[in-house]
């Protein structure tokens, strides 16, 4: 893997971290469970960048797990959620990317916001970028706007009934960072930074 990705030499490094969160329902009750599952890392480094991809635990799942929560799931309610990226003390200048993805189905239960300073890569419809500055302490960046996500109040009980193992409606965060350097052509701008970001990853698959 590492020699797949030598080629890319002081062009830039990057990382990747998945966050998946599906959201299942019960058939017996007003409410249902959001998800979390458990944290998927894969990294892909050159350079000195590190970043860190959380949430915060809840309760209700008893289990001390950050990366496997569970909430109630009603219509028209507004569910805590704090997925946040962290690019780590005295990493370089970078591009730090957020993709979100939703299960085709998840439209029909959820939406959410983006939190202010992520912009859309152009081109493309659920990748976010923001350039960040070196720094010598941790700097943390949250993904959802108000750290939320909210249940559409058109939801039914028959809606939530129906749904089963195979297709609870998900919501996957994955964060990328590159090396931000504006004498390298190829990681100069955003666009360019993730095209480099991609290539590499097409590389090692």
């Amino acid at each position: 893997m590492c020699d797949k990705l030598a080629g890319l030499g002081s062009k830039g490094m990057l990382l990747t971290l998945a966050l998946v969160v599906a959201i299942a329902g019960t058939a017996g009750g007003t409410a249902a469970l959001l998800h979390g599952a458990r944290q998927v890392t894969n990294t892909f480094t050159y350079g000195d960048i590190v970043i860190a991809l959380e949430e915060t635990d809840t309760e209700l799942d008893e289990d001390d797990d950050p990366n496997t929560n569970l909430y109630e799931m009603e219509p028209g309610k507004t569910i805590q959620k704090d997925p946040f990226v962290t690019v780590k003390a005295n990493s370089m200048n970078c591009w730090l990317y957020i993709q979100i993805d939703e299960s085709v189905n998840f439209a029909d239960f959820m939406t959410y916001a983006v939190a202010d300073g992520w912009l859309p890569v152009e081109g493309e419809t659920n990748i976010f970028f923001r350039a960040v500055d070196s720094s010598a302490e941790d700097q943390l960046f949250p993904v959802l706007l108000n750290d939320q996500v909210d249940v559409k109040d058109t939801v039914t009980l028959n809606m939530l009934a129906s749904l089963t193992d195979a297709d609870y409606p998900t919501l996957t965060f994955t964060a990328y960072a590159v090396q931000r350097d504006s004498s390298i052509a190829e990681n100069a701008d955003p666009v360019s930074a993730w095209t480099l970001l991609t290539n590499g990853l097409d590389a090692v698959q």
